[in-house]
């Protein structure tokens, strides 16, 4: 499970040659040094361990030309020319201003858009469930259940329904049109229900008969004792849209609206992937998850362990 991360993360401090190379793990085992060719041009070359075939400098340190007009070619060089490339740091940076506007746009979509829409998830996701285990009305049951069903229609199927309505209301191209098809979902009403469920209802009854009204009882005592499931919803709702590529490309198409997501998804283009781009931006990407998963990770099991839920 962490092999992945780990090579995202020694991938991103690699040149792209050494991304290439199969039989390089950590960056430097097979390193790269900058090299001006006699024409002028500054090009990478590639240290061999040894001579080349028909050398006629035995034990001397050769390097094969990677890029510029000599590339393909093996020749001498003394070890005064070596500077060791071994933690290119530079990617991160390439990274970061490569793609317009920049990496720092995106990052401020994707963290409105990620909290605007956990805000919304959770306040609804309580309303709804409170009612539904709480309060009595005519067709509770199945209005619960179609709720649920809502689960097993993939989302694929809404796209072309949700872009017209999108298009009608004139939320295309806005903050909005990012976040207000989310800020209800089916999962976090079930996810909050379950928990809901196990409160005893005699709690709620003497509340009621103390003269509390029913937003007192909600907010006052059903929240204070749900922390860790809202909490969970409200992470698995950030990861999920901090996460989403494919909405994002079809309500927007203004680059100041687009998310991490997008962002990442342009280091990979017709002519081919700049794999340490690509690695950089994911890390400093997903980094902002890691922190928050760490943050709330005991909330975020007994949130798991209080529903019932597993997996």
């Amino acid at each position: 499970m962490v092999f992945p991360f780990f090579w995202m993360v020694t991938t991103s401090f690699k040149s792209p040659e050494e991304v290439l190379d199969n039989t390089s793990w950590l960056p430097g085992e097979k390193f790269y040094i900058t090299f001006t060719n006699p024409l002028g041009e500054v090009e990478e070359v590639e240290v061999l361990d040894a001579p080349f075939e028909g050398s006629a400098e035995p034990g001397k340190r050769f390097v094969k030309h990677l890029s510029g007009s000599f590339r393909g070619r093996k020749e001498w060089l003394e070890n005064r020319q070596i500077v060791r490339k071994v933690w290119l740091w530079e990617n991160y940076v390439k990274a970061w201003t490569t793609v317009q506007p920049s990496f720092g746009q995106y990052f401020w979509v994707s963290t409105v858009t990620s909290v605007l829409t956990t805000l919304g998830q959770v306040i609804t996701s309580v309303l709804a469930a409170y009612a539904f285990v709480f309060m009595r009305f005519p067709a509770k049951d199945f209005v619960f259940m179609a709720f649920i069903a809502t689960m097993m229609v993939p989302q694929q199927v809404l796209l072309i329904p949700d872009f017209l309505i999108l298009k009608k209301l004139g939320l295309f191209n806005t903050y909005s049109a990012l976040v207000v098809p989310w800020i209800a979902g089916a999962f976090g009403i079930f996810l909050l229900q379950q928990f809901f469920q196990s409160i005893p209802r005699d709690l709620y009854d003497a509340a009621i008969v103390d003269g509390c009204s029913r937003f007192g009882f909600l907010w006052r005592i059903l929240v204070p004792l749900s922390v860790p499931p809202i909490l969970t919803l409200a992470i698995f709702t950030f990861l999920s849209t901090w996460n989403s590529l494919l909405w994002p490309l079809i309500a927007t198409d203004a680059p100041d609206l687009r998310t991490v997501q997008v962002g990442l998804s342009y280091f990979s283009q017709e002519s081919g992937t700049r794999w340490d781009l690509l690695m950089a931006a994911s890390t400093f990407s997903i980094l902002p998850l890691v922190v928050l998963y760490f943050i709330f990770q005991r909330q975020f099991i007994q949130g798991i362990a209080h529903t019932g839920l597993k997996g």
